[in-house]
């Protein structure tokens, strides 16, 4: 697949984007606190914006932020999304250049444990976003999605111009709620946005309810760990340097509204709308089985398996076509999962003194 050159000049300096102001929402998060550091030794100033909500330990979060604030140029807020007043008066005296939201409630097997939770900060949180971005007119808006969108489609690997209108659960519901919401201002405003769609990222100071950090946690106690599916699931896992790099590249490749509304093939630009959705994923379809294998062999310790059906609402497999996001960016995340899983052991063991 071929897509045409971008129209639009980069939005910074390609080397160091020196000076350039960007709003991130999530930066107490995984991956926020990531991208927030990419983002910071580039030279960019960043406004980042958490609200500490407690779905886990919030001194991981903070631990989090504290690293990102010894940083000249990074400055934060702590509150919530919904606060709408308050997101437009820390976003109005930013006027920043680009917008990127990570900011959600997150974890698809808590969704069917509180789903409100996930209608309040994705939906309502998601739109206090879009509206300030509209309002500021920010060269380019880019939100986090999920491969959970894809639900019960069988097709694989995942294409972003694949139908997906099958979630499974509320999670994945109020992500294809955030592309459609952000489709239609896109369109109404020629506001450019970018959807990506993730695929289980993993990797140092990651989330405690992800399954590596769950993993590791319970074989260095001796305890067991929950294998759904009897172990046979496959995931996309991808390592969060990786993702990072992704975004960071996606953030100059500004969407155009196309004047003919005609859209390359494979190309999932809208063709009403400078909007378009991004795959971010190893394009490596890995046995858990397999994955656990890894972790057991950088451990140096057999795991307690304790074997379960399939979870509600999960799905047995996910799998990236991670092909526009090399043809927009020229870049393939590649790290393997069992070089990503020592880095992940190496951070665990220093955090935690283990």
């Amino acid at each position: 697949m071929t897509v045409p050159h971008q129209e639009n000049a980069p939005l910074t300096d390609p080397k160091t984007g020196a000076g350039r102001r960007i709003l991130l929402t999530g930066t107490a998060g995984f991956i926020g606190f990531h991208l927030a550091r990419q983002l910071l030794a580039e030279g960019w100033r960043v406004q980042g914006y958490d609200g500490m909500t407690d779905y886990y330990d919030v001194a991981l979060k903070h631990d989090r932020h504290a690293i990102l604030r010894a940083h000249p140029n990074f400055t934060a807020t702590e509150a919530m999304l919904e606060d709408q007043p308050r997101f437009d008066a820390v976003a109005d005296a930013f006027r920043p250049e680009v917008i990127v939201h990570l900011a959600a409630q997150a974890g698809v097997r808590y969704s069917l444990e509180n789903p409100r939770a996930y209608l309040d900060s994705n939906v309502i949180g998601t739109f206090s976003v879009i509206e300030a971005a509209r309002r500021l007119q920010v060269k380019h808006l880019l939100i986090a999605s999920t491969s959970s969108v894809y639900g019960a489609n069988p097709k694989m690997p995942f294409a972003e111009t694949d139908k997906a209108d099958t979630q499974l659960t509320i999670y994945a519901a109020t992500k294809k709620a955030n592309e459609s919401m952000a489709h239609a201002y896109a369109h109404l405003w020629n506001l450019p946005v970018t959807m990506f769609r993730f695929f289980t990222v993993y990797g140092p100071w990651g989330r405690p309810d992800l399954a590596l950090y769950k993993f590791v946690d319970a074989i260095l106690d001796d305890r067991p760990i929950d294998i759904y599916n009897h172990g046979e699931m496959y995931r996309d896992f991808t390592y969060i340097d990786d993702l990072v790099r992704g975004i960071r590249l996606l953030i100059d490749a500004v969407p155009v509204r196309p004047e003919d509304g005609i859209v390359p093939a494979g190309d999932s630009l809208s063709p009403v709308a400078p909007f378009r959705i991004v795959n971010i994923g190893n394009s490596d379809k890995v046995r858990l089985l397999d994955f656990v294998e890894a972790i057991e062999a950088c451990l140096g310790k057999t795991a307690l398996r304790n074997y379960l059906p399939m979870q509600k609402g999960d799905v047995p497999a996910t799998f990236a076509d991670a092909t526009l996001l090399h043809s927009l960016t020229g870049y393939r995340p590649q790290t393997d999962f069992r070089e990503g899983i020592a880095r992940f052991v190496d951070w665990y063991r220093g955090y935690y003194k283990k």
